[in-house]
């Protein structure tokens, strides 16, 4: 037997020898019964192989009959199988939408098997949880290896280019100002802004350099006066003290501002930015100039560059994290799993949300494949070549239609023991 041959064939080519060998058995048997003169004994063993021969010829005939003509005689009503397949197609067909893609059925079978409550007793187990994370993690990857990344770069750049163009940014900022503004935020960021000027202003090396441009200064304007009266105070010294007084003349004024809430400079400040905010989202021209500076940051070629090269960065960080067992998505995705588990054992609402989404679904589904799947096994089979649609069903029970065979024999022989019991007692 080849190695490649179904196992089924052998055991059938097995039985089918078994069958023919109880037949010429009992042939053997009658003709040996009628050359012994068919007298006592041997008349007894006639009556049964006789009648044990015209019920295995029967019954193989019988068997023949349904997959080819026998003895290749076009006996009418033979070869069943292959003249009635458009018929038994149909009719499969018909068996799997009424039995198996019935919604009624269907839905019955679901409510009984409670998937929302078996989802949650698996997804409780962290060993299945951890599973299903990994076996999630392992198609993430090869989603990524699948991505042509050349079209998925490409996408990306339009859409962040598109959206960037879109953006209304003189508006946004007009927004954003606004907030800023709301509850007098923008006279705290004041505040911090004089403060820091006075710190600054306060600073020696600022006097110092103060004082030292103030006698760069006096000496580039009048060079002789500096340089000749010697009854004059030091110009060093006149810049310093100068210096110090312009210091202490500023940070007095901003400690005023600091002090006092309705200071004028708070109010011009006040009408300043109110002002600008107001052009930044109804001014065409504040809007205009906004964008021309938006298109020349999106033309940058930096800018273009960082966006090309998103998608770069963010496979690198997917596919790291996706290849690491303890990866930040990994893990998320497993305590998430663990957390419906938990969930669903808990809260029986949610299991009866998921089982009536789960119902309707699989109703839906079974709607449509009703007579999709239909028309697809009938198509199937009635596709089929005929030699191999016998084949196939007789390998399938041709094991236990040589049984028929067997049984025909015996039952025949034990019949013709019944009746030449009778017909001795009628003689007798």
């Amino acid at each position: 037997m080849s190695s490649s041959e179904d196992p089924r064939q052998a055991q059938l080519r097995r039985m089918k020898a078994i069958a023919l060998a109880m037949l010429l058995a009992m042939v053997a048997g009658f003709v040996t019964s009628h050359v012994m003169g068919n007298q006592g004994v041997w008349a007894w063993v006639s009556a049964f192989c006789e009648a044990a021969t015209v019920g295995a010829l029967a019954d193989w005939f019988a068997v023949v009959a349904l997959f080819r003509h026998p003895l290749g005689l076009p006996i009418p009503h033979t070869a069943i199988v292959p003249r009635s397949k458009s018929r038994i197609a149909d009719s499969l067909a018909a068996f799997v939408r009424d039995h198996f893609l019935e919604p009624q059925t269907l839905l019955a079978r679901l409510e009984v098997f409670d998937p929302a409550q078996r989802l949650g007793q698996w997804l409780s187990r962290p060993e299945q949880s951890r599973k299903l994370a990994g076996m999630a993690r392992g198609w993430a990857l090869q989603a990524l290896d699948l991505l042509d990344e050349r079209a998925v770069r490409e996408r990306i750049r339009e859409f962040v280019v598109a959206r960037l163009q879109a953006w209304d940014a003189s508006a946004t900022a007009g927004e954003v100002l606004g907030v800023l503004t709301a509850d007098g935020r923008h006279q705290a960021l004041l505040d911090e802004a004089l403060r820091r000027l006075g710190r600054y202003l306060d600073s020696e090396d600022i006097k110092q350099r103060a004082s030292d441009l103030l006698v760069k200064h006096a000496r580039r304007e009048w060079p002789r006066l500096v340089g000749t009266v010697d009854w004059v105070k030091p110009v060093e010294g006149i810049a310093d003290s100068l210096a110090e007084r312009i210091a202490h003349a500023l940070l007095d004024e901003l400690n005023e501002v600091l002090l006092q809430p309705d200071h004028p400079l708070r109010r011009d400040y006040e009408q300043w930015l109110q002002a600008y905010v107001q052009r930044l989202r109804e001014d065409p021209e504040v809007g205009a100039r906004v964008e021309r500076i938006k298109q020349d940051l999106i033309g940058h070629a930096s800018v273009q560059e960082y966006v090309a090269g998103l998608w770069d960065h963010i496979h690198t960080a997917l596919r790291s994290d996706l290849e690491r067992e303890d990866g930040v998505l990994a893990s998320h995705l497993d305590s998430s799993l663990a957390g419906l588990g938990a969930a669903l054992g808990r809260d029986p609402e949610l299991r009866e949300a998921i089982n009536q989404h789960v119902m309707g679904g699989a109703e839906k589904l079974a709607l449509r494949l009703r007579g999709g799947v239909t028309d697809y096994i009938a198509q199937t089979v009635k596709g089929w070549d005929e030699r191999h649609l016998v084949r196939e069903l007789e390998l399938g029970v041709g094991r236990d239609l040589q049984y028929i065979r067997y049984n025909g024999t015996l039952v025949g022989g034990l019949i013709g023991l019944l009746l030449h019991a009778v017909i001795v007692l009628l003689e007798g």
